[in-house]
């Protein structure tokens, strides 16, 4: 029979530490409020994607079911279900960017880099993926790569970012 696998085997003590600065900005008896935080922390840590272990591990270790972190996990779309690039860029298409060219931004994201929204690159270096909203409409049409925001892009200055990358 196989050893059960624990969150102490799974979150490393750096993770775990981490996770507990979140922990003490609420009470006591409401750590799973720093749900949202221990995944993007595990997730980070894990190379930008959550496994179905590591979700079960943090519903553990913040003392909720396990459900709940899959629900989380599933609702926002800054978490990943499976690997993603070394880049991930998010391009915003909800209306303020549709309405100030977001088709084009993604037109010409997908000619250049040759995928498709919620594809790699077969060199595993970028992935491109559609969301709802960045809360930067002022500056649309834009999008995020990795934690860095991109606004009023044109195909010229979504060229000079992608040229720019490493």
């Amino acid at each position: 029979m196989a050893a059960v696998m624990k969150q102490d085997d799974i979150l490393s003590d750096k993770v775990r530490a981490e996770i507990d600065l979140w922990v003490a900005k609420y009470p006591a008896d409401q750590k799973q409020s720093a749900v949202m935080a221990a995944l993007r922390i595990v997730q980070e840590d894990n190379g930008g994607y959550l496994t179905t272990e590591l979700m079960d591990a943090v519903g553990d270790y913040l003392e909720m079911p396990r459900v709940s972190v899959y629900e989380v996990a599933t609702f926002y779309s800054m978490y990943e279900l499976s690997p993603v690039g070394k880049h991930k860029i998010c391009v915003c298409t909800n209306i303020s960017c549709m309405l100030c060219g977001s088709d084009e931004v993604v037109a010409h994201l997908k000619k250049r880099l040759g995928i498709g929204l919620g594809e790699t690159t077969p060199d595993g270096r970028i992935t491109l993926k559609e969301v709802e909203c960045l809360g930067a409409c002022v500056g649309a049409p834009m999008f995020q790569i990795d934690k860095q925001y991109f606004e009023h892009l044109t195909p010229e200055t979504i060229d000079k970012i992608l040229d720019g990358l490493d």
